[in-house]
């Protein structure tokens, strides 16, 4: 928790207006009522919108998006007893991508209004993530490599449809939105935006410890969960949702950005084991801290422009499954504490 109130507050620091950390506490504790009198205001209007208005609330949306990815990542790697497993490498971010890609251009489920975007990329995290197991169960039980190779196919296939999508647009500024947006981006983070994500994040967190114990099961395989009185059908069930609603909620606001769901998960196991009542809480802490370092370099690294964050985590997560395919020693559940 101390090196994610750092990583917090170095972040907001950093900028085109270098800002001390004092000044940014400074600012964020005169917002809270009962404090205001004892806060002397020894800094600038502008100071204060840059922390209060931009910085501090993408700083957070970072934070929120690093470990909702992470605790996602670890519910589908569990879904599918699957090491390489991932929101994005499976295809469930591009269900997503569609829905949400379906909303911006064409204003798809328009009848839900500030929440249609929500809503469009849950669907369609939701529906690829049963084609995905429809898929690998034909012919009987699902195997890595089937579910792999449905994962494969069906991101490919929602993949042409985005870009058919994309193509079909029917204004310039839709489709630079779309295109800057499926590349992945903290920009939008506001205050009005925090709640919904948060929630769910922390409430999808809690199940998933409360279920820590299935979770576990569930790393022996089916049959000995089933055995150890885990209701498989329904645990998967309710995999599935989480797994669908996380993805969704998180596409919707922050784009599609991959391989933090694949990379905090091992890197976690190896540190404290597989036991998902330590792996839970400190992958959502490390994904946290990964991503909003990654936003400010993303922020800072071709200043003013800014660089997709999705690239960055791309640089870092393609060589990181490489290793991962490589590294014959490694096992599901690390080191096998």
């Amino acid at each position: 928790m101390v090196g994610l109130f750092l990583s917090i507050t170095f972040a907001v620091t950093l900028g085109s207006v270098e800002i001390k950390p004092t000044t940014v506490w400074k600012i964020a504790l005169s917002k809270i009522p009962m404090l205001t009198q004892w806060i002397e205001v020894d800094w600038s209007k502008g100071e204060q919108t840059i922390i209060w208005d931009i910085r501090f609330p993408r700083v957070l949306l970072g934070a929120i998006v690093g470990a909702g990815l992470s605790v996602v990542g670890v519910a589908i790697q569990s879904l599918v007893r699957n090491s390489l497993a991932d929101p994005y490498v499976l295809g469930v971010s591009s269900g997503a991508s569609v829905g949400a890609t379906s909303v911006i251009i064409f204003g798809a489920f328009s009848m839900y209004g500030q929440y249609a975007l929500t809503f469009g990329a849950f669907t369609g995290s939701l529906v690829s993530i049963i084609l995905i197991f429809t898929l690998s169960r034909i012919g009987g039980q699902n195997s890595t490599v089937r579910l792999l190779m449905a994962g494969i196919a069906i991101s490919a296939i929602l993949s042409a449809i985005t870009s058919l999508l994309v193509f079909s647009a029917p204004n310039e500024h839709g489709i630079g939105t779309v295109l800057f947006w499926l590349s992945g981006s903290l920009a939008g983070g506001k205050w009005e935006y925090l709640t919904i994500p948060t929630l769910i994040v922390v409430i999808c967190l809690i199940v998933l410890m409360a279920q820590y114990r299935s979770l576990n099961a569930m790393l022996m395989g089916e049959e000995s969960a089933g055995t150890l009185g885990v209701n498989t059908v329904q645990f998967r069930k309710l995999l599935l949702v989480i797994t669908a609603l996380l993805t969704g909620v998180i596409v919707s606001i922050a784009g599609s950005i991959g391989f933090v769901g694949l990379m905090m998960p091992h890197i976690v196991r190896v540190m404290v084991g597989s036991d998902h009542r330590r792996v839970l809480p400190v992958s959502a802490l490390f994904g946290a801290i990964f991503l909003i370092w990654v936003d400010v370099v993303a922020r800072l690294a071709f200043a003013p422009e800014e660089l997709p964050i999705g690239i960055l985590t791309a640089l870092c997560g393609g060589p990181f499954f490489i290793w991962l395919m490589l590294r014959s020693s490694y096992s599901f559940g690390g080191s096998g504490r």
